[in-house]
């Protein structure tokens, strides 16, 4: 016997489930998506070396190498020795910003690459199957 038309259906009974195949990323978005936790990154890694520098600074250690170095080197060499000539923190920041900026091309480009690979893989194999339930 079968409801009416206009009849309500019982509702399902638990969560419902949904089998899934991811076979196909768009390398667009993949590319955009990369690009922008790249540069995420890189801005980390900025701020990241300048207080790992400031924290180093400010606890001396600048200081206690270059007199080692001084010491070491003694004043009968007739050069002097400086070393926040090569790690001030305007060199350190530079390089990190030229590091940071060498990572946002890198890592775009991998990620871009990387959906170009799982395509073609995905083809041979059939993707990656889930299951997604509704809680």
């Amino acid at each position: 016997m079968q409801a009416p038309a206009g009849a309500a259906r019982p509702a399902p009974r638990g969560p419902r489930k949904v089998r899934l195949t991811l076979a196909k990323l768009d390398p667009w978005s993949v590319m955009k998506l990369g690009f922008l936790i790249s540069v995420a990154i890189g801005i980390a890694f900025v701020v990241l070396v300048a207080v790992l520098w400031t924290i180093l600074d400010s606890m001396g250690v600048f200081s206690d190498i270059d007199r080692t170095v001084s010491t070491v080197l003694g004043s009968s060499s007739g050069t002097t020795f400086d070393l926040m000539d090569y790690v001030g923190f305007g060199r350190v920041i530079s390089l990190a910003t030229v590091i940071a900026v060498i990572d946002v091309f890198l890592l775009t480009a991998l990620a871009t690459l990387s959906a170009f690979l799982y395509n073609v893989c995905s083809q041979l194999v059939g993707g990656v199957q889930m299951t997604l339930t509704d809680d």
